[in-house]
């Protein structure tokens, strides 16, 4: 297994962006107004329509829309779209919307309402994706929303196949996380989606991050994964410890949409921090809590 991260078309530092909304719509121009503030802030690519990017509150015109903004707006760089949903013939149809919008991969999930009765049911589900997908497909491993883990067994069977490119893991189990990359060759590219877990799962081969932070933090993040990838740990763990794990903590606490949205603000980069029900804008308090954060960061960079 790699020391580093493994060579990858789509780059090491992907930023997982948040969908902007004005007046209750998606915002076009904000839409690219954050894939260029990302790209040039550090980033490798962009990975809208995913949790953060409140891919589950997007009709399927509003996700064609975000998705052909960042294609547009990245000039070249990777996009790799979110493409959840809860059938085969509805994940082919989002990655349809992606590949005429000129994405370069899409991230999918495990069903996540009728879960399977058998361990064989996940399997079936995805070679069933694979075997028709118009993009080469990265899973994307997040148990706490979609209610069950693709474990290390199903990675294992499915990682040789042609179109299947590796894994974003926003378990939050760093053992799992090794055991994948200890399963799995250098052409599959695993993403760590935990932030707080991101300069040890460099550390120990993964590919790089795709990570919510990185919305605001894009060269912050993608220092840290270079100081892991080179062995400077010390670096690293300052990066990790000091600027990341905190903003991550409280991001997890109040909502990484609603957090980030918030930061994004502070930083002048979009206008509205407003999200869709089920979520709520952060209170005044909670705002002050991030800009607190936010101004700690920044000054121990300066």
């Amino acid at each position: 297994m790699p020391t580093a991260p493994t060579d990858s078309e789509y780059g090491t530092t992907l930023v997982p962006t948040v969908t902007p909304f004005s007046n209750g719509s998606v915002d076009a121009e904000a839409v690219a107004d954050l894939a260029e503030f990302v790209l040039d802030e550090g980033a490798d690519g962009l990975v809208p329509c995913g949790t953060t990017g409140e891919f589950a509150s997007l009709t399927d015109e509003e996700y064609e829309t975000v998705v052909q903004t960042s294609v547009d707006a990245a000039d070249g760089a990777p996009v790799l779209p979110g493409a959840a949903d809860t059938s085969v013939a509805g994940t082919l149809d989002r990655i349809d919307t992606a590949a005429d919008c000129g994405a370069d991969a899409v991230l999918i999930v495990l069903p996540y309402f009728h879960g399977a009765n058998d361990p064989s049911g996940n399997e079936r589900f995805l070679r069933a994706v694979l075997e028709e997908t118009s993009l080469p497909i990265i899973l994307y491993n997040i148990p706490s929303c979609v209610g069950q883990s693709i474990d290390a067994d199903l990675v294992e069977a499915v990682a040789d196949h042609p179109d299947l490119a590796g894994m974003k893991d926003t378990s939050g189990d760093l053992t799992h996380f090794l055991e994948i990359i200890r399963r799995t060759g250098d052409d599959f590219h695993l993403f760590q989606g935990w932030d707080s877990q991101l300069v040890p799962a460099v550390s120990m081969g993964a590919t790089g991050g795709i990570n919510a932070v990185s919305n605001y933090y894009p060269g912050l993040m993608s220092e840290a994964i270079d100081a892991a990838a080179e062995n400077d740990m010390e670096r690293g763990r300052d990066l990790q410890l000091n600027d990341i794990a905190p903003m991550f903590n409280t991001s997890l606490e109040y909502g990484f949409a609603p957090t980030t949205k918030s930061v994004l603000v502070e930083r002048g980069v979009i206008d509205d921090d407003s999200v869709r029900p089920p979520l709520v804008e952060l209170n005044d308090e909670q705002v002050a809590t991030v800009r607190s954060l936010l101004d700690e960061t920044i000054a121990a960079a300066e």
